[in-house]
């Protein structure tokens, strides 16, 4: 495994931060880790690398315990904080040739540097000084101080924050393309985002796994079995008329002529038998399917 967490607690005074928290992340995957503020995320991505001690458990990083071995596992892991850490006085390409320096690579500075600048999309801006770039790309060089020195393990906190929208699909690619050669371990807030580049989710909420699924099954999980359809006639028609429809739930009016239903069961047909009875035009009739957000809302505000 590339990281393996097992029954790792964490307490900042009266507050208890992480409860016996275990996962495991294999080599080559990109997981997504979610969850609101204050669940747990950047306390769980520091003691994986190294900043905080855990109060009690065991985290290992490619086999070695990150307690017995702090620098060889530091060695293995490219770390981007939440608030990602640059000095904006230096140039892009003084601040790495400082963190390759750092972690003392030697002769292989020079080349590491080239093909980071270029991995990363800042062979226009290496010669700029940090403070003179864009949110954008300082996070472009944020990625490039952790990948320097070639780790097995990336751990991102929150590495989108702040962007707009060109500039989150342009660092959103590049985190997939590094996840082909890497593990990554992603916290973000953006379901999207998830969905876009994650093979697996895990959710945390109130420093406890609630949600640990392979990308494409998570929605699985959901209590939550209704179907929920938008559904619009050519004519006004009464709520009560709706409401008679077998295994409709609920009819919330949007306008006369324009209605939300909710049902446990797939009930388009019955709708068209409806309007066709009715000498109604369906102008629109469309099912939703539960979202990431959806689901994220349910595992994280069970008991507020």
């Amino acid at each position: 495994m590339s990281i393996s967490v097992k029954n790792i607690s964490k307490t900042y005074g009266t507050q208890k931060v992480l409860s016996d928290v275990s996962f495991n992340i294999k080599k080559g995957e990109i997981v997504g880790f979610l969850g609101p503020n204050g669940a747990g995320k950047s306390t769980m991505m520091k003691i994986l690398t190294g900043y905080v001690p855990a109060d009690s458990g065991i985290a290992e990083i490619c086999g070695l315990n990150i307690t017995d071995f702090p620098l060889e596992t530091k060695q293995m892991i490219g770390y981007l904080p939440e608030h990602n850490p640059l000095y904006l006085e230096m140039y892009v390409k003084e601040y790495l040739e400082f963190v390759a320096q750092l972690y003392g690579l030697g002769k292989q500075t020079k080349n590491r540097i080239h093909e980071m600048i270029e991995k990363t999309g800042l062979t226009l801006e290496y010669r700029k000084k940090i403070g003179q770039l864009s949110k954008g790309y300082r996070q472009r060089v944020g990625l490039a101080q952790a990948l320097i020195h070639n780790p097995d393990v990336l751990i991102l906190d929150e590495p989108t924050t702040g962007l707009d929208p060109n500039q989150l699909l342009e660092v959103r690619n590049l985190i997939a393309e590094i996840g082909r050669e890497k593990t990554v371990m992603l916290s973000t807030h953006i379901m999207q985002e998830v969905s876009a580049i994650c093979e697996r989710v895990m959710i945390i909420n109130r420093g406890e796994i609630v949600a640990n699924e392979a990308g494409k099954d998570i929605l699985k999980i959901s209590s939550k079995k209704t179907i929920r359809l938008t559904v619009e006639f050519d004519k006004p028609v009464a709520e009560k008329e709706l409401a008679a429809i077998p295994a409709v739930l609920t009819v919330r009016a949007a306008n006369p002529a324009s209605f939300v239903l909710e049902s446990d069961t797939d009930i388009r047909s019955d709708i068209f038998r409806f309007a066709t009875e009715k000498g109604l035009t369906l102008l629109t009739l469309n099912q939703e399917q539960q979202s990431m957000e959806d689901l994220f809302y349910e595992l994280t505000q069970a008991g507020k």
